[in-house]
């Protein structure tokens, strides 16, 4: 399946640029064993300008057939490359950007390829019920490898001390697993699901 790059976007997204979209289809919690429960979700990945993607993830608890039964969770974020800020970025809060990006050239993010041949990413992911996830890891072609640097848990929030997610482009779909450590348990499968494009 080609991927599509719009003309208009920042360069350092180009590495990036396969997730833009929505995507939706059907998962599995736990390990996907036989008493595993089902989900539905819908991600979206959109591009606005600067130079991270916008990422949100809608999810419905449904029964063995897709039948939706109520509302799972909700996540959204920010996906970018993981360099070092210059005076051009913008930040932090409302301080404007320079009007030309801080990597103008395809050049410039080849610069950033790590030694496996592909590129260092940054992931924030904030959920519902005070916990807030950064994590880093790399993107190479159509596969993506994230681990959490810290997880920030409000006075309130269930324990929840690390995850691990996977993701990647078969076929033209977009596969992930994510796995969690929380509870007071070590890292193990918490989820994962198939998903089809929907929009470019």
């Amino acid at each position: 399946m080609p991927i599509e790059i719009p003309s208009d976007l920042t360069p350092e997204l180009v590495p990036l640029s396969w997730l833009l979209g929505t995507w939706t289809g059907a998962g599995r919690l736990g390990s996907g064993e036989e008493d595993s429960e089902y989900f539905t979700q819908t991600v979206t990945f959109k591009a606005n300008g600067l130079p991270y993607l916008k990422y949100t993830a809608e999810s419905w608890l449904t029964d063995e057939e897709g039948t939706v039964l109520r509302p799972l969770s909700v996540e959204t974020g920010f996906w970018q490359l993981d360099r070092i800020l210059n005076d051009a970025d913008g930040g932090p809060g409302l301080i404007p950007a320079d009007i030309v990006p801080a990597l103008r050239t395809a050049d410039d993010v080849e610069a950033l390829r790590n030694a496996d041949g592909g590129f260092d990413i940054m992931v924030n992911i904030v959920h519902p019920g005070g916990i807030s996830e950064l994590y880093y890891g790399s993107i190479k072609g159509p596969q993506i490898r994230l681990s959490t640097d810290a997880v920030m848990r409000g006075a309130g929030a269930k324990d929840y001390t690390a995850a691990t997610r996977i993701f990647g482009l078969v076929n033209g779909d977009l596969y992930w697993r994510w796995d969690v450590a929380a509870n007071g348990k070590s890292l193990d499968a918490h989820a994962s699901a198939a998903l089809k494009k929907v929009t470019p």
